[in-house]
Formats: structure tokens, sequence, C-alpha cells
């Protein structure tokens, strides 16, 4: 998969990606970001900026009812705060408010503490992990899985986590890596491997399809 990464990244160049000021912002972003857009998310986003609650502490201490209208931009708004702050009681009360400590617990430790937080799936924890933590966590996608089943890569009925073993097994444990390769494959799924009418012509892995001859990936 080394191969694919640098096909893309020859061919598309850096991605800069994610949005997000802080460790902390990215955090608050990647529990906003399900189900909805992110030009939504930003919104909601600036609504906690604007009150100066882009802190762990400060936001835990925003009543329910108030962090319900501030995300309301992002949709679902009430499930999300819920979430968000399920994550924040969490953080709070086993780091006490503490990125740093929380991001030092360990890879695997800390993903299993995510993942048995309320709505808090793996691509969530591993957005965190990633693009917060800076951890080797590859994070997978719907892009992510239509590109690698399209390609004849995996299955098409392979799951989140037989697709994130197929990637982290074959690319060297680097973060930066990890964050740069997905984003590429975002780029991928948006303008060329589309969910309908895809662009096979135009994109730099058109000669990695089936029936295109052996290539390395």
């Amino acid at each position: 998969m080394h191969h694919v990464y640098q096909r893309l990244a020859e061919a598309l160049g850096p991605q800069h990606w994610w949005p997000g000021e802080t460790p902390f912002e990215v955090i608050v972003g990647a529990v906003l970001t399900q189900n909805t857009n992110w030009k939504n998310v930003e919104k909601a986003i600036r609504n906690l900026r604007e009150a100066d609650l882009l802190e762990p502490a400060a936001l835990y201490a925003v009543p329910p009812e108030e962090l319900e209208e501030l995300l309301r931009p992002a949709g679902y708004f009430r499930v999300k705060a819920r979430r968000l702050r399920s994550l924040l009681a969490f953080l709070e009360e086993r780091y006490g408010g503490s990125l740093d400590a929380m991001f030092a617990t360990g890879t695997a430790t800390l993903r299993e503490q995510l993942l048995a937080l309320h709505g808090i799936g793996p691509e969530t924890a591993d957005s965190i992990l990633l693009y917060a933590g800076g951890l080797p966590v590859f994070v997978v996608d719907a892009y992510t899985h239509r590109i690698l089943a399209r390609h004849g890569w995996m299955e098409p009925e392979a799951d989140y986590h037989q697709i994130q073993d197929f990637l982290q097994s074959r690319l060297p444990d680097d973060p930066a890596l990890f964050n740069e390769f997905h984003a590429l494959l975002v780029y991928v799924g948006k303008h060329y491997c589309r969910k309908r009418a895809p662009q096979c012509g135009a994109c730099p892995l058109q000669d990695m399809l089936p029936g295109a001859g052996p290539l390395e990936i």
C-alpha cells in the first residue's frame, strides 16, 4: 500500500488534514462531524469559539440545554451534545481534563476506553487518536472502504477492523503517513471514486483497477 500512497502523494500533493486549531478542537470536531458535513461542524465550533468554550473544563461546565443550542448548526444537536458531554466527563473525571495525560495512556488502552463511551464508534475514536493525539492508528471511512473494494484489495464485505489491519500491516507505523494517506483517500473518494458516476479515467489509481495488469501496491 505504500506504493499507492506514493502514487497519490505525487499526483495530488499535501492535503493539510485535519482541520482544527488545537487538539481539543479536533476532538470536538470528530464528535460533531458524525452524520453531517464539515461546513455545519465549522458553524458549531465557531459558536463554541466565540463563547470562549474550546477548553475541556469550560465546555464541561456548560449546562446541557445551552450546549445543545451552541451545537445546533451541526445537526442532531441533542444527540451530539450527549455524546460530547460523555466524552468530556471521561476526560475530566479520569484524566483531570488533561489531554497530555489521556494520550499518554497507550494507544490500545485509550482506544478501548473511547469505544466504551456513549456514541463513540471506531472512526470517531481513531480520528481522536490520530488527529488529536498523533498516535499511529489508521482511520477507515466509507471512502477508504469503497476505494479498496473497487480495486480488489479488500472484499466488499470487509469490516472496519479488517480494513484497518490490512492497511496498518502494509504501512510503516507512522502517524504522519497515516494522516496524509487517509486525507488522500478522502480526496480520491470525493473527486474520482464516487459512489455513483465514478470518474476512473482521471483518477491517479486508474491503472491499478482489476484487469489493468499486475502492479505493486
